[in-house]
């Protein structure tokens, strides 16, 4: 059971159409990575793409990211794309959760978990960052079919917004039960809002009605634009974990966070310190205010849908 989160506010080129996904069939790599496939149906090697710099360095930064891109691109075609759950926690009531956040993970050909940041860097701007998007949004809202008390974040990128498969997700989600939206909660990082802000605003308005809510990720870490904060109505501000991390004993974050926190109020957005991993943080945190805290220090993202499971929590730091 979810509690302490209000409801939402009152706020406000068309890629092109169909976009397989592991339930159309197998996606191609061109598909799924965002770069040409050769003619003959192999899958790209490293001397089909230019590139302008060979540097030893640049060589090894290419790898690396090729390599991902054929392990999110193998996820996906073999459907092996899921969510790891974390608890977000009221401040003043460690016991008592928020709500969760759904993070995507995708499993390599070994059966390993790749959390996101070791791979959503390499995909943001190509197809694959859109499928990835659209699965996490159907698990998800499978999640919150299923457990009628749950409420739960998912993150999505601005670049997914008018990405017409995404919204076909959303409205079978709805179909198959009306409530979800109100217990949905939408995650878009504020660099990404900030790349398309006047279609953020829109898309977040029709959303809002239909009783969804939405949270600004990793606030502090980007470059919003102050007038663009009351235009967005998010409902929701996540503190970035670079001011959190040792915010006990470090006072310019402090002073920083205060700040954040104080923007925060004004624009009537509920706070979420993010990265928490440690009782003296937790502890000066709930003083200064912040409504709610997610870390490590309250319990690891976890494959295993924590709700199913008596919560232990944390005795207040």
């Amino acid at each position: 059971m979810s509690h302490g989160i209000p409801r939402n506010g009152t706020a406000g080129g068309t890629p092109p159409g169909h976009v397989p996904t592991p339930r159309d069939g197998p996606v191609s790599d061109g598909a799924a990575t965002g770069t040409p496939r050769p003619a003959s149906g192999a899958r790209p090697r490293l001397s089909d793409i230019d590139r302008a710099d060979s540097s030893p360095l640049a060589n090894a930064l290419y790898r690396r990211d090729r390599r991902i891109l054929d392990i999110v691109g193998e996820a996906l075609e073999s459907d092996r794309v899921m969510l790891a759950y974390q608890p977000v926690v009221q401040a003043q009531a460690n016991d008592r959760i928020a709500f969760h956040e759904g993070l995507a993970r995708v499993l390599d050909e070994t059966g390993r978990i790749i959390p996101a940041r070791e791979f959503m860097y390499a995909i943001e701007e190509t197809e694959a960052g859109r499928l990835v998007d659209c699965l996490a949004l159907r698990r998800g809202l499978r999640a919150l079919a299923q457990e009628p008390g749950l409420r739960l974040s998912i993150n999505m990128s601005a670049r997914s917004i008018g990405y017409p498969r995404w919204m076909r997700e959303f409205e079978r989600g709805l179909q198959r039960d009306s409530t979800v939206a109100e217990r949905l909660i939408l995650e878009i990082t504020e660099s990404s809002a900030m790349l398309v802000p006047e279609l953020v605003v829109h898309f977040m308005a029709q959303l809002h009605a239909r009783g969804v809510s939405f949270a600004l990720d990793d606030f502090g870490a980007g470059y919003t634009a102050f007038r663009y904060l009351k235009q967005f109505h998010f409902d929701i501000l996540k503190i970035d974990g670079q001011f959190v991390r040792g915010i006990h004993a470090q006072p310019d974050n402090q002073v920083l966070t205060q700040a954040l926190t104080s923007i925060a109020r004004h624009f009537d957005m509920f706070t979420v310190a993010e990265s928490v991993e440690a009782a003296p943080d937790a502890a000066w945190l709930a003083e200064a205010g912040i409504d709610c805290l997610q870390g490590n220090y309250f319990g690891a993202p976890t494959v295993s849908p924590p709700w199913k499971e008596p919560w232990p929590g944390r005795a207040r730091a």
